[in-house]
Formats: C-alpha cells, structure tokens, sequence
C-alpha cells in the first residue's frame, strides 16, 4: 500500500504524524511524507522520506494574501480563529499543483493529513481514494475549517465540492478524557500519543534527578525572533525564583543568548520526552505537541497561552487538575510565579498529570491503527 501523509508548517505538526507513518513504513507499506521545504528537515530527521511541496512558509501563508499583501491580525478571539484557518487554507492552495504532479507519478492509494491540512482532503477527492485525518495534539477548534473553506472555495468548487469533505476516518492522539465536548464530524480511531522530536545526544544530568524540583520553560521549536526570544526569557527569569533548577528548552541557536540572560540556566535543544522524565513542573505557551509530551510523561504544567484557539485545551487540562492555566490578561510575573509555586508544593497536580498519562498509555499504538489504515484501502491497495 502506498500512503501519503501531508503535514504542516511547523515541526509539531511533523511529530504528531511521524509514529504512524513510522508504524506503516516498519509493517512494509510505501509511505511518503508531503512537507513545505522548511519542515522537510525535520521530516528526514525522524527517518521518514520527504517531498517538499512549497518553498512558502507558514508564516507568509498566515500573514500575506495570495497575492502577498500583508495581513493584519483580528482582534477578536473568534476572528482570529477563522484568520488562522484561512491561512491554512493558503497553504493548502500553494500546495496543490505540486501534490497533484506527485500522486500523478505515485498514486497513493490512501492520504493522511494533519488536522488542518486541508489540501489533504481535495487530493484525496480527485484520486478516489480514502482521506484519513490525524489530530496534531489536544484538538483544533471547527471555526478554522470554516475559515479554510473560505479561503478555498474556488479550488472546492473546481472539484464539483461546495464544502471540505468529511474524513473516512479520525486518528485521534488526544486521550478520550480531554477531547472537546464538540467534535468535528466523521469515525475516530483512538491511537496513543508518541513523543517524537529531532534527537540530540543525551547529557547525563538529564537522566537523572536534580536532588530538588528540576524547572523546564519552553515556548516550542520556533523561537527565533528577538521579541520570541525576548519573551522566553522574560518567562525564564520569573520562573528563577523557585528554589529549583531551571531549563530552558530552545532552539540551539538562541541557546547562548539565554544563558548569557538568565546565568545558571542549562538552555538548548534538549529532546523534550526525554527531558521530561526528571522534571517537575513544565512552564510553557499551551503548544499542542509540547502539552501531549508532558502529558505523556505525567508532569504538572504551567499553561500561558497567547494565541486564542490554545485557551480551550489549555483549560481541558486544567479541569483534570493536571496544571494550571493563565489566560491573556492574566499572565503578570507575579500570577506566573505564584502559579508555578502551588504546582511545586501541591502533589494533587502530579497526581491528575499521572492519571492522563495512564489513559494516553492504554489507548491503542500505531502498529494498531495501521490495520485500520489497510481495511480502508482494500486489497487492491495491499497489492501495490
């Protein structure tokens, strides 16, 4: 069988789709992973195969037009939902002529796409073949499919399609527990989360305990402005305080500017599942894929998010009393600090986070869901 996975802009987006793709390549199916050229580094660097499929970044997709003119941001919360989806859906068009060329030359007999990969599902209509959709973390809000539909209504309507189709099937990573009361339409497959990251060698402080709470503060992969970068460590220096040792997750190369900022700091490109194991607070920006690792290793978390579609979920894990969220509005140094404080002393948070990592362990792993992946595409595609 031949399967095309299409993911998204960011290396999140990567990760999420990277066990069950794995799965499928090890029981001996042709996989091929879809990627814009700035992710496929991270795509070959989970030992999957890459295509590029748009030298646009998602950054120009969420800000420019089609046509490149800039966007401004909305203020409103629910505006900046259908904002974000509309970018998507830019994405998506931009990828298209690439994609088709590919599925002339290979044909895959199944697509899978990450949660907002709305290119995914037009693909799969003009080839007749099954389109699976693949949750990236804790869910993404149902105004970004509108906000895509949108943006991609020319390119549906060309396809005989007057709104984007419903998968064939859900793989669904978020454990039952903390999955939205609303969900999109259409049959889920639970599949347990795997953490994946881009590795580095392990150093030996981190597999072992500090001797006193081990801190880590990440705001995820893509850190690179001077204002991002400003940010992270205006987060680390309030967190400094706790009588704790401090990380700061990052990318390598803003890591020399952390240390220089916050002294002491151990700051890097640190594996975050494996870093994990040894802490005992997580302090970050509500990113999907960040929340599922800790979740996965059973470690309370200090949610701030800063972009509105990360509120819902961030408050999902606060209601399991497995961390505990400042929404915009609320996130001053004072209200980080405190939060971080009563998750270090109170061990009913450790207790919650423990309790979702076990409900992530018993769903089904990606071997699993690979059987689900070969009865929706037949026996004519086991034969390929």
């Amino acid at each position: 069988m031949r399967i095309l996975f299409i993911t998204g802009g960011s290396p999140a987006t990567v990760f999420a789709l990277a066990p069950l793709a794995s799965a499928a390549r090890l029981a001996g199916h042709r996989v091929l992973v879809a990627s814009p050229e700035d992710m496929t580094p991270y795509v070959t660097g989970t030992g999957l195969p890459a295509v590029p499929v748009t030298d646009g970044t998602m950054r120009r997709f969420m800000f420019e037009d089609r046509a490149g003119r800039p966007l401004g941001i909305p203020a409103d919360p629910q505006e900046r939902i259908r904002f974000n989806g509309e970018g998507f859906g830019r994405l998506a068009a931009a990828t298209l002529p690439v994609l088709r060329a590919l599925a002339a030359d290979w044909g895959p007999d199944l697509v899978v796409g990450g949660s907002l990969c709305y290119a995914a599902p037009l693909i799969a209509h003009e080839l007749g073949v099954p389109w699976v959709r693949h949750t990236w973390d804790l869910g993404e809000p149902p105004e970004m499919d509108a906000g895509a539909a949108t943006e991609l209504a020319a390119e549906l309507a060309a396809v005989g399609l007057h709104a984007l189709p419903v998968p064939r099937l859900w793989v669904d990573i978020c454990p039952p527990g903390l999955r939205a009361p609303e969900l999109a339409p259409g049959p889920r497959q639970s599949m347990r989360f795997v953490p994946y990251n881009l590795r580095r060698p392990l150093e030996p402080w981190m597999l072992r305990p500090a001797g006193r709470p081990r801190v880590c503060v990440t705001a995820g992969s893509r850190v690179a402005g001077q204002d991002e970068v400003a940010e992270l460590t205006e987060l680390a220096r309030t967190v400094e305080g706790l009588d704790g040792e401090l990380v700061v997750a990052a990318p390598q190369e803003v890591a020399a500017e952390l240390t220089q900022a916050v002294p002491g700091v151990r700051a890097g490109w640190f594996a975050l599942d494996s870093l994990l194991a040894t802490c005992d607070l997580i302090v970050h920006h509500g990113g999907g894929q960040t929340a599922m690792t800790a979740l996965h290793a059973g470690v309370p978390q200090l949610l701030v998010p800063t972009i509105p579609k990360m509120l819902p979920p961030c408050r999902r894990i606060a209601d399991r009393r497995a961390g505990l969220v400042l929404p915009e509005g609320d996130q001053s140094t004072a209200a980080i600090a405190a939060a971080a404080a009563e998750l270090l002393a109170d061990p009913e948070y450790r207790a919650g986070a423990a309790d979702v990592a076990a409900e992530i362990a018993a769903q089904p792993g990606p071997a699993r869901v690979v059987a689900e992946l070969e009865a929706l595409a037949g026996e004519g595609g086991m034969a390929r």
